[in-house]
């Protein structure tokens, strides 16, 4: 796959300034802002749009989805990071692949999934063209999660919903986390759930804005 590096907007100098933006928002782990530093996120737009890969913004990547804000990436990632194991990652909205792809490189292995067929299939090509091999993708419903691979040490909800589904719950593991945004379009709080022997924690983090988690396939 061609790497459009030759456009002259995708150099390390863009990817730097990136990082230093997302240090100055507060993102403190280095292990972290070294993966988004790394990560080749224009390979994961369209090409019109990769002059624009290293801004700090959300981007259409086509069927009424966007590849999240870095900020946002970096974010649900650092949050995971920090506070458990990743052996064994959920990622719910796989869309182009960024955030399965910067997830690969702290994980031991990630299961995604994606309702979009025709983004399922795509993000499988970028990701087999970048050889991750360690991430598994799967065209479904993410409300449902993927029981066959629970319990999972965390999960990440690319989507909102009023609450956090209940068989993605189940596939915690105990002691594992779920960070998810969660409320209405407009009233969206990033917020982490842990699994306790007794049952659910919630810590509300920030506010955000996602498109919603929808239940149909197509």
């Amino acid at each position: 796959m061609a790497d459009r590096i030759g456009i002259g907007l995708t150099s390390q100098r863009a990817r730097n300034r990136l990082v230093d933006q997302l240090r100055s928002m507060g993102i403190t782990s280095e292990a972290v802002l070294d993966v988004v530093r790394t990560t080749p996120r224009h390979l994961f737009v369209d090409e019109a749009l990769a002059s624009r890969a290293y801004e700090n913004t959300a981007l259409p990547i086509g069927f009424g989805q966007t590849i999240s804000q870095p900020y946002v990436v970096a974010a649900m990632t650092q949050v995971l990071v920090e506070t458990g194991p990743m052996t064994r990652v959920l990622e719910i909205g796989g869309g182009c692949g960024y955030q399965s792809a910067i997830l690969a490189r702290v994980a031991r292995q990630v299961y995604t999934i994606e309702r979009i067929a025709a983004l399922a299939n795509r993000l499988r090509t970028r990701l087999y063209e970048l050889k991750i091999s360690n991430v598994r993708v799967r065209h479904g419903d993410g409300r449902l999660g993927w029981p066959a691979h629970a319990p999972f040490d965390a999960i990440l909800v690319a989507a909102a919903a009023a609450t956090i589904p209940t068989p993605l719950l189940e596939q915690l593991a105990v002691g594992g986390r779920a960070i998810m945004p969660v409320g209405r379009h407009g009233e969206q709080m990033l917020t982490l759930i842990r699994r306790t022997e007794d049952g659910y924690e919630e810590e509300g983090l920030q506010r955000v804005t996602f498109v919603p988690l929808l239940e149909n396939v197509d």
